[in-house]
């Protein structure tokens, strides 16, 4: 009887997997908070970025031995127009077959990056039968009626054949993964916009620039100036008029090539951006960004126009922590998950995970991971070997093992994180019936009062690379995972005014299972000064107690 029992469970543990296995990635909210299921359950993207020319089968080995080095769980790689259909009607998916393969060879997924119609506003990556053809597909036209490098987005051929090239794509894709979603999202252009011009003046352009803002745009974009309730965009919005509305122009060529993508295969999908800044006070552009990208201050117009794409994110290439931290609050909002799809790659940009991970971020992919011989300096790293994937591999490779776990910790509203700011200043994390300090530059023994005589700081915190992140497990338990970084507890709340103390701090690790496999238990003096994170992040299992 209990062999046929065990039968029975077992049948529905396989069937269970079986079903979660059929389950299409997907986003999901919940009270404001997002996740990215994928095979059933929260999954959280420790990405890599591989460069915009590595994304031939001949270039995949230096993406692959850079991946590995980076312990990422996920590959962010180009797919461009012109490498699918080099000649119009005519399709060649042998590279994503190719990647598909190998990318489930090496246990890693996928996340796809359309280089269509825009690739950083310009067209570079659409086929040459589009690039010269200006007749049938038009190029933006300035002030003055010549066209201008960008192409337009009021152009109906262009946007057919991208649509075309893009189904066709979604439509292999289905074919050859629609049973195993190696593909867990696929993003659609890239950093799209205008730079120096604010919108398109062509005769089409001018047509729609006149008339009226749709419904749907003025219930979720509220005019930063006083205007009309409705009307057109110049009377709605003022002197925003022409970069909200090159925003809805362009989001609306987006949402009909996602919209008929997801139709044959429906993965989750994004766009993200260069940014504008973050820090100064908002004003009308003047061509201090591109025109017409997913900003942090149109996100509702990409809502309203596109609702076909999920996930508007920002490409960070800032790395002064005010502004960095001040994207994250603008793009992390209960209409739109916090996910990083592109970061710089040198070291100053590492902490930032803590941060994005920790505020419940569904993922965050430094950009450039591959061993290809190129650097975008002074955007990233001027290495282009394993000094320069390290940084990110030492941090992605404490998640990565509990990347599960904490994907629906986070999901939970159960996690926390800072990073280091420039200023090198303590920071505070709010916990239910506790309160962490996080501070920096601290010797692992005793406190900085009693040592006033040492000269010199740690080494290898000459520069900002500190963080924590924590999940609260229970109601007096966390994971918390750091480096360079030290952490203490208090109580708060209930526990307000409460002596207490370590019940227990465990070093360790999650198995593949999910189970926690101690390493140590810390006591003395690694506890006595609060916990010390070095250069090696750690995992710990910590329990507190109040008396």
């Amino acid at each position: 009887m209990k062999t046929f029992s065990k039968l029975i469970a077992a049948a529905a543990l396989a069937a269970a997997f079986q079903a979660a296995a059929v389950e299409l990635p997907r986003l999901v909210t919940q009270d404001g908070r997002h996740a990215l299921l994928v095979d059933g359950a929260p999954y959280l993207m420790l990405g890599a970025q591989a460069h915009n020319s590595s994304n031939y089968v001949a270039a995949l080995p230096k993406v692959w031995a850079a991946l590995a080095d980076a312990n990422a769980n996920t590959l962010e790689i180009p797919v461009a127009w012109e490498q699918i259909e080099p000649v119009e009607g005519t399709f060649d998916f042998s590279y994503v077959d190719t990647l598909v393969q190998q990318a489930r060879e090496r246990n890693v997924r996928l996340v796809l990056l359309w280089f269509g119609t825009w690739k950083n506003t310009g067209p570079s990556y659409v086929p040459e039968w589009v690039k010269f053809d200006n007749a049938r597909f038009p190029r933006m036209l300035d002030k003055e009626g010549k066209p201008i490098y960008c192409l337009s987005p009021h152009g109906t051929e262009t946007l057919k054949a991208d649509r075309n090239a893009f189904v066709q794509l979604m439509t292999h894709l289905k074919q050859i993964d629609g049973d195993r979603h190696t593909v867990i999202m696929v993003q659609v252009q890239n950093e799209v916009g205008t730079y120096g011009y604010a919108r398109d003046y062509s005769p089409a352009g001018q047509k729609a620039f006149a008339g009226a803002v749709p419904a749907a745009v003025l219930k979720q974009q509220k005019s930063p100036v006083q205007g009309a309730a409705s009307g057109t965009w110049r009377q709605v919005y003022g002197d925003y008029a022409e970069q909200y509305f090159h925003t809805w122009a362009i989001a609306s060529y987006i949402e009909e090539i996602a919209k008929a993508g997801r139709a044959v295969y429906d993965l989750p999908m994004f766009v993200n951006n260069a940014l504008r800044d973050p820090v100064e006070p908002l004003a009308p552009w003047k061509k201090n960004f591109a025109s017409g990208g997913p900003t942090y201050d149109v996100i509702g117009i990409y809502k309203a126009a596109a609702p076909h794409i999920d996930v508007a994110g920002p490409d960070i290439y800032e790395p002064a922590s005010p502004k960095v931290m001040a994207t994250l609050d603008k793009f992390q909002r209960p209409d739109n998950a916090l996910f990083v799809p592109e970061i710089g790659n040198s070291t100053v940009y590492p902490r930032y995970a803590f941060a994005v991970l920790g505020r419940g971020g569904i993922g965050f992919a430094p950009f450039g991971i591959d061993y290809a011989d190129y650097s975008n300096f002074p955007l990233g790293s001027k290495a282009t070997d394993r000094t320069m994937v390290a940084p990110f591999g030492t941090i992605f490779g404490a998640f990565r093992p509990m990347a599960r776990q904490w994907a629906q910790w986070a999901f939970e509203g159960r996690t926390r994180g800072v990073a280091e700011g420039d200023d090198r200043a303590p920071q505070t994390i709010a916990l239910r019936g506790w309160k962490a300090t996080v501070s920096f530059r601290e010797w692992q023994f005793g406190e900085a009062q009693y040592f006033k005589h040492i000269q010199g700081k740690p080494a290898g915190t000459e520069a900002p690379n500190g963080g924590v992140a924590v999940a609260q497990v229970g109601d007096n338990e966390f994971i918390v995972v750091g480096q360079h970084a030290r952490i203490k507890f208090e109580g708060a709340g209930t526990n307000a005014g409460k002596p207490s103390m370590y019940a227990r701090v465990e070093e360790g690790q999650f198995d593949s299972q999910g189970r926690w496999v101690m390493e140590r238990n810390w006591n003395g003096d690694q506890t006595d000064y609060g916990l010390n994170f070095m250069a090696r992040p750690a995992v710990l299992r910590v329990k507190l107690g109040t008396y």
